[in-house]
């Protein structure tokens, strides 16, 4: 385990020099769910210049397990390549020769923003006490970080999976400040598969007896195993059955004999899915993280969906993947049938399943290019 120069927060080596982090001002942040946070930093990255007028910024949003290194900076070679790499630079989809562009790292995180790893006012890290956070108290943090890049309204607001859910809240909590959001891969609330997804993967990794109630930090472990085995499940649940059918099969694993204890291809797969996350990622804002997303619901205490959809002003666009079974297609087609205007869905053929939001870049540039050139 290794520290980041922004204190408490777990970071598996050094972030990316393009990183900055600001200490948001005031006296902690309120949680929807009650009790709040004495302090939250909040780290983030950018690409293209701010007009005068401030009017030119776009805000990306990343998934569960995506940071704010969305694409890479000029400035920073060594850093490598983004989680959107082709979506975001010059004459991309989000176009930094016009937009000025900011990823933030999600409040509940682990690389650079406030979550569990993160020291509390004791001076020890949260760990299994750091509070629930929802959807909205992330764009809360969100809009503080915009009030002190001194940013009124977005100009876009892009988002896929879990960044679409925040897409979204902006566009219902701050109807003001969006002209213009695309969502891609979500819907307006969680489903109970979803949250069933979600806490099958929880109860993997509170199973590690590493785990410690969440208070690993200090004990030289970490619950590594679970967290493994939490992705796995996961990852079958963002492709799809004939994806997995035809790069892997029933075929063994090399010289591995299924029969005599040898594994299977798919099955080796999903283990170094699992242990490729588990070394980057903390299983404590796994769980955070994951828990926000199963509180998703654009209706809660707005008098339901149709409603709070109801408050939205900006245009949105809302694509889908035909072959996604977490966040199936008709979700899309609900949601788009209640914003204003109702928008069309736009239907992206693919074989990847969820992981086409980042998968199909062409497609999904497509959706984003468009909709940012009415700017």
């Amino acid at each position: 385990m290794s520290r980041a120069p922004v204190p408490g927060v777990w970071l598996p080596g050094d972030p990316p020099a393009s990183r900055r982090v600001v200490t948001l001002p005031g006296d902690g942040l309120p949680l929807e769910a009650g009790g709040r946070l004495a302090r939250v930093d909040v780290a983030y990255e950018t690409w293209g210049t701010l007009d005068p007028s401030a009017s030119n910024a776009v805000l990306v949003l990343h998934a569960l397990t995506g940071d704010s290194h969305a694409a890479a900076d000029p400035g920073d070679p060594g850093a490598g390549p983004g989680w959107w790499e082709a979506m975001i630079g010059p004459g991309a989809p989000v176009d930094t020769d016009r937009f000025f562009v900011v990823c933030p790292n999600v409040l509940g995180g682990c690389q650079g923003t406030t979550g569990p790893s993160s020291d509390a006012t004791d001076g020890r890290p949260y760990g299994g006490r750091f509070p629930t956070v929802t959807i909205r108290d992330q764009v809360a943090v969100e809009a503080g970080l915009a009030d002190h890049l001194g940013i009124r309204r977005w100009a876009g607001v892009v988002g896929g999976s879990m960044g679409g859910m925040r897409a979204l809240e902006w566009c219902v909590t701050h109807p003001d400040r969006v002209e213009r959001a695309v969502v891609v891969a979500v819907g307006a609330a969680a489903t109970a598969e979803q949250i069933a997804l979600c806490s099958v993967q929880d109860r993997a990794i509170r199973a590690d007896p590493a785990f410690q109630g969440g208070d690993y930090y200090d004990t030289g472990r970490r619950p590594t195993t679970g967290m493994a085995i939490a992705r796995g499940i996961g990852h079958i649940s963002y492709r799809t059955t004939d994806e997995l059918q035809y790069r892997f099969g029933r075929r063994p694993q090399g010289e591995e004999d299924p029969l005599k204890g040898g594994r299977f291809a798919v099955e080796s797969y999903l283990e170094h899915a699992g242990e490729k996350l588990a070394d980057r990622f903390d299983p404590n804002s796994y769980l955070a993280l994951s828990e926000a997303m199963n509180h998703h619901d654009l209706g809660r205490g707005r008098g339901g969906i149709a409603e709070a959809l109801a408050r939205v002003t900006a245009d949105v666009s809302v694509a889908g993947i035909t072959s996604d079974r977490l966040y199936l297609i008709g979700l899309q087609y609900e949601l788009a049938g209640l914003l204003p205007g109702r928008p069309d869905v736009v239907v992206i053929e693919s074989t990847a399943g969820h992981d086409g939001f980042l998968v199909e870049v062409g497609a999904v540039g497509g959706v984003v290019r468009e909709a940012l050139a009415e700017l």
